[in-house]
């Protein structure tokens, strides 16, 4: 359990590490391309965002301390950024102390939790797709 909460911990601080140093594209996307990814295929040929439309740029402003630009950018791409500084702080805490993170992920983790965190995926993509300027 500690060598899993290290590992944890450790990919979590390396997804942070990695957003601290994007500069955030003033666009609202496209952040990921700093990082040798290509341009989104679905944004360039439909001109429309696809459902992880600008997470990298959310991460970036929040791991820039910008948490109002991170929400306004993309909703769920702050959620996310919190879970992740949370998993840093959970993994650790399992890695030195021997805590198991099971029990506790699996009573967050419930059919009613899923549902929410899908209907809030889905309308961070129709506010992205409304605030959408290709």
């Amino acid at each position: 359990m500690r060598v899993l909460g290290a590992i944890l911990s450790c990919g979590a601080m390396g997804v942070l590490v990695i957003a601290v140093l994007l500069r955030p594209s003033s666009e609202g996307h496209g952040t990921h391309t700093q990082i040798g990814m290509p341009d989104c295929a679905w944004a360039v040929s439909l001109d429309m965002p696809c459902p992880t439309c600008g997470m990298t740029t959310s991460f970036a402003h929040a791991a820039g301390g910008d948490l109002l630009a991170s929400l306004l950018t993309q909703p769920l791409g702050l959620v996310l950024v919190i879970g992740t500084a949370a998993t840093v702080w959970g993994g650790a805490h399992s890695a030195v102390g021997g805590v198991r993170l099971g029990p506790l992920l699996g009573a967050m983790t419930t059919k009613w939790s899923m549902w929410a965190l899908a209907a809030g995926a889905a309308g961070a993509w129709v506010y992205k797709i409304i605030t959408w300027d290709s």
